[in-house]
């Protein structure tokens, strides 16, 4: 059976996402992060989708207790070589099932860290619930995603075929197209594994709306839900929702 794509992707790509654009971001969202969880040391922290740890070490290195979770053992091996000396619980586990219960204070999830890469819809309602699930009483909550009013108002082939940093791409992108029904992108694209070999894939990512995301969240008994636009290494609560924003930024408190 075929690998869904964001497996096949990460199965050799640790050194290639290390080298991404968005990496640059790291320092001033965890610095919103400080800030959000009120520079509380004795909080736990779980990253969700952490890949190659580099919120994880940043917050622990700030002296912040931090489990990082991904699905991906060569992600996760490379977050262990560049947190050597830091006090990190790194563990594989998929989003979709989560052993935690009640054990955090907080969870991030950033720049689609999980969410919203899967394939059906109930998938990623399910990671969302595995956060909340995570989360003690009063917990926060904080993930961007896919912002679906900039893809209902822009272009995305134009968009993914700009090669700007602010597209954030990942690979080489040969066809696009974005269904207004199911708010789904779908491309085929090519990347370059660590090995140097060319791999093509198809893939297609969810994009929400902000009722959408309000709407589960409140399901979950998130009770307070706040919606802001997610600029790269910029994030803050003065930054209202735009149609321009690629991402936006989720913070819920449960």
């Amino acid at each position: 059976m075929k690998k869904p794509w964001y497996e096949e992707l990460y199965e050799n790509y640790s050194k290639q996402y290390d080298k991404q654009v968005f990496i640059r971001g790291t320092i001033g969202e965890c610095d919103f992060i400080e800030h959000e969880i009120e520079f509380d040391k004795n909080a736990r922290i779980l990253d969700i989708g952490c890949g190659t740890g580099r919120h994880s070490i940043e917050l622990a290195k700030r002296g912040y207790m931090v489990t990082g979770i991904d699905f991906s053992e060569a992600q996760l091996d490379m977050a262990r070589q560049k947190a050597e000396g830091l006090n990190i619980d790194f563990r594989q586990y998929d989003a979709r099932d989560l052993p935690f219960d009640e054990k955090f204070d907080y969870a991030i999830m950033l720049c689609e860290g999980a969410f919203p890469l899967m394939e059906t819809d109930e998938m990623n309602f399910q990671i969302l619930k595995n956060a909340a699930k995570a989360l003690r009483n009063g917990g926060k909550l904080i993930f961007t995603t896919l912002n679906g009013l900039f893809s209902l108002y822009n272009s995305i082939s134009d968009f993914r075929a700009d090669g700007s940093e602010e597209s954030n791409a990942i690979a080489e992108y040969m066809s696009d197209h974005f269904n207004l029904m199911t708010l789904r992108e779908h491309n085929t694209t090519s990347f370059t594994d660590d090995d140097g070999i060319k791999h093509q894939l198809e893939y297609n990512k969810r994009h929400y709306i902000p009722s959408e995301i309000t709407w589960m969240l409140e399901t979950l008994g998130f009770e307070s839900i706040e919606i802001f636009g997610a600029a790269l290494g910029a994030f803050s609560r003065n930054d209202k929702l735009k149609v321009t924003d690629v991402e936006m930024l989720v913070i819920a408190v449960k």
